[in-house]
């Protein structure tokens, strides 16, 4: 998923875009199109890869708490949600541009404009919705910090991850002119989760009697 996002974020997205130039971005794009594609191709596996990795999660922390790790699941299967319709955004811009009855009409400049808006758009969906990311990072810290077969500093990192997120959502409406992204620095916790999981994953095992919940999902 790292591998996919940064070549459908940095090369596919930020590599064709120009920021305030319309006609540049347009040009880019037709010029590179089997480019755009590919990363719209990439943000739809992503998406497709969240799922799995909302129920991957969800089985790997039932353990401590089935409630508090299906509040994870859902938080994260709603953002995929929310990056699914970000990048029908992308789709929309790329038919703007790629169809030849738009490309040909006297109003060339407006068109191009609308489909710089769409892209736009697509960035301002996805920046909404990973505050929920970040939320969902949050509950997945609290659940390996409390796991007992998880490094506690996981638990730490994945917390600072999750801030991060949560930060640069609302950075993104109330710092408009902020080009960095706190999350670019912060995302080494779920970077390293994810490492711990291939490599130390599969030797996790559970006893039935090993945990236990009290009405409010807490285990002992």
């Amino acid at each position: 998923m790292s591998a996919l996002a940064g070549f459908a974020n940095f090369v596919a997205l930020d590599g064709l875009v120009t920021p305030g130039d319309a006609a540049g971005t347009a040009a880019d794009i037709i010029a590179s199109e089997g480019l755009f594609r590919l990363g719209i191709a990439a943000w739809f596996v992503i998406v497709a890869l969240d799922v799995v990795v909302a129920w991957a999660l969800f089985r790997v922390f039932r353990p401590v708490s089935s409630g508090v790790s299906l509040l994870a699941a859902w938080l994260r299967l709603v953002y995929a949600g929310i990056l699914m319709v970000a990048v029908t955004e992308l789709v929309g811009a790329l038919g703007l541009l790629s169809r030849p009855e738009y490309r040909a009409a006297s109003d060339a400049d407006q068109v191009q404009a609308q489909a710089l808006l769409r892209i736009e758009t697509f960035t301002q969906i996805w920046d909404a919705g990973l505050f929920l990311f970040g939320l969902h990072l949050l509950v997945i810290a609290y659940l390996a910090y409390r796991s007992g077969y998880i490094p506690k500093i996981l638990g730490v990192l994945l917390g600072i991850a999750g801030l991060g997120y949560g930060f640069d959502s609302f950075g993104a409406v109330l710092l408009p002119d902020l080009s960095t992204k706190i999350s670019s620095f912060t995302f080494v916790g779920e970077f390293l989760l994810a490492v711990w999981l291939v490599v130390w994953g599969r030797r996790i095992t559970f006893a039935p009697s090993q945990f236990h919940e009290d009405p409010v999902g807490v285990p002992h």
